[in-house]
């Protein structure tokens, strides 16, 4: 019988939309998360609920960082030999006032993870979730994963950047298969309630004004769920392998590989609402970037990763799941 694979942050929006996958593909799933109330709990819930009719799920409620839960999780459920890692404190301007935080979840419990897997046999892959943050500034544009980033703009994307090399000392060191994936803002169905495109949507809809930082002068790799999805699982049967002295790790972007204009992004929202925005410029603010753009070349090389999804497809989807799971326009 194939061993379980873990998902870290399964009642997340990536974490659950890619337990999902695996699980309608007929394989087993472990998922873990501390349920913590950085957005609404009730949203968790409601996606676990979804997991929870899959036979093949099983959802364990632990924090990342507590080393003693988590050597328990793999006695008892694993052992794992493949970890689908999402589980973090995430978001850029949240980090500003809540530092320690970041530190715990991020740094604290990848290490932890990464030690789990170092003392498991026969260890296949960890692919964990890094992020486009880790950027920063970057003047040349689309991003490349060869472009140095070491001048982070967040203490998020610190944490972030930090992972990453705590990552590859570990393959080094003991031989882990890792793969961090960097994100390029993830869009969709069940998606974060403090992301952009879900304050705009609830904005919009319910007349408020809507806050666009920068006077609008800004541009996002917008990535859609289902995209970031596939290119997650592709990634995880394709382990890198060790060559000589280096280390079996590796870093790739995971993006739509195509800027948009965010008072476009905007305009698709206001179309699929059939509602104009009531538009509040606001000036930039500290740890954002003016724009994101992701070089997918090599994640297209090494895993076949193809995003397929427009924002002119996608966000009419989760604009629809938005009123439905809202109650929007039923009576």
């Amino acid at each position: 019988m194939l061993n379980p694979i873990l998902i870290t942050g399964a009642a997340g929006f990536i974490g659950f939309h890619t337990a999902k996958k695996l699980l309608e593909s007929g394989l087993s799933v472990v998922g873990i998360d501390n349920m913590n109330d950085y957005y609404d709990v009730q949203l968790k819930e409601d996606r676990l609920n979804l997991l929870s009719t899959y036979d093949n799920f099983e959802f364990v409620k632990l924090d990342i960082s507590d080393r003693a839960a988590m050597e328990n999780l793999w006695q008892g459920h694993g052992p794992f030999t493949k970890v689908i890692h999402l589980a973090a404190q995430a978001g850029v301007r949240y980090s500003l006032q809540n530092p320690y935080d970041y530190i715990s979840s991020n740094i604290m419990g990848h290490l932890v993870i990464l030690e789990m897997c170092r003392h498991t046999k026969g260890f296949e892959h960890l692919v964990y979730a890094s992020s486009s943050s880790v950027y920063g500034k970057n003047k040349k544009l689309p991003y490349s994963v060869d472009d140095p980033v070491d001048h982070p703009i967040s203490l998020y994307a610190a944490t972030k950047k930090s992972d990453e090399l705590i990552s590859h000392s570990y393959s080094h060191l003991y031989g882990i298969p890792q793969t961090g994936l960097r994100f390029f803002t993830v869009y969709g169905p069940w998606g974060r309630p403090d992301m952009a495109y879900f304050i705009f949507t609830k904005a919009i809809s319910e007349g408020k004004k809507v806050p666009v930082f920068n006077n609008g002068n800004m541009k996002r790799d917008f990535t859609y769920i289902d995209d970031i999805v596939d290119g997650i699982l592709l990634t995880l049967e394709r382990p890198p392998v060790k060559a000589g002295v280096a280390a079996p790790c590796r870093v790739l972007n995971l993006g739509n590989h195509k800027s948009e204009d965010l008072m476009d992004f905007i305009h698709e929202i206001e179309d699929a609402l059939n509602k104009k925005a009531d538009i509040e410029f606001k000036p930039m603010q500290p740890g954002d970037v003016i724009e994101t753009f992701a070089d997918v070349d090599e994640t297209i090389a090494i895993t076949g990763y193809h995003p397929k999804t427009t924002i002119s497809q996608g966000l009419p989807i989760f604009v629809e799941w938005y009123k439905s799971y809202c109650q929007i326009g039923s009576d």
